[in-house]
């Protein structure tokens, strides 16, 4: 289960970071900024969690009944970014509507990042025992701040063709959605 669980922070990650791929600079970098206040607010919570607390979660299957919910709706929602932005590229005239729905969906980075730093910070808590928590939540921040556009930039420089990069999105989007029922699954 904890495979499973670390294959898909993985990949929420990997798409966190392709989808900003398509950004302007200055977006990736509010991105960074909110990530990075999010782990610097987010740290009272996470030390208020336990080691034994998130295996209990991990192995309550209406928690993860719930969570595969959540997540199936966040791999739709990307998924259909993926499908209009083909269609808009290789379809002649579209309606206004499509194009306004692609927008929306082209600006909206994903939700999962945030409870995958929330366990990235709380695995860094348990890590750094004798650390002020503070210090570790700043430097976590710190990270994400300037790992956010670094990875970005360095997809972006591998690999350079944005519909190649978009066929990666999908499938790493039905690969998190495969996984997702494997570890409702699993649960049960």
């Amino acid at each position: 289960m904890e495979a499973v669980l670390l294959i898909m922070i993985f990949l929420v990650c990997f798409n966190f970071v392709l989808k900003q791929t398509y950004r302007k600079p200055w977006y990736v970098l509010a991105s960074a900024v909110v990530c990075a206040l999010f782990v610097v607010v987010a740290w009272p919570w996470a030390i208020e969690q336990s080691k034994s607390q998130l295996h209990d979660w991990l192995n309550n299957p209406q928690l993860m009944l719930d969570t595969a919910v959540i997540l199936s709706i966040e791999v739709i929602i990307q998924m259909a970014y993926c499908i209009l932005a083909v269609h808009l590229a290789y379809t002649g005239r579209v309606r206004r509507r499509t194009v306004w729905l692609y927008r929306l969906l082209r600006w909206f980075p994903g939700l999962l990042i945030f409870p995958v730093l929330f366990y990235i910070e709380t695995q860094g808590m348990f890590l750094f025992t004798g650390a002020d928590f503070q210090v570790v939540a700043y430097g976590l921040a710190a990270c994400v701040f300037i790992l956010v556009p670094m990875l970005t930039w360095g997809v972006r420089w591998l690999v350079p063709e944005k519909e190649l990069r978009l066929e990666v999105f999908f499938l790493s989007n039905a690969l998190i959605a495969i996984l997702g029922i494997i570890a409702t699954v699993n649960g049960r």
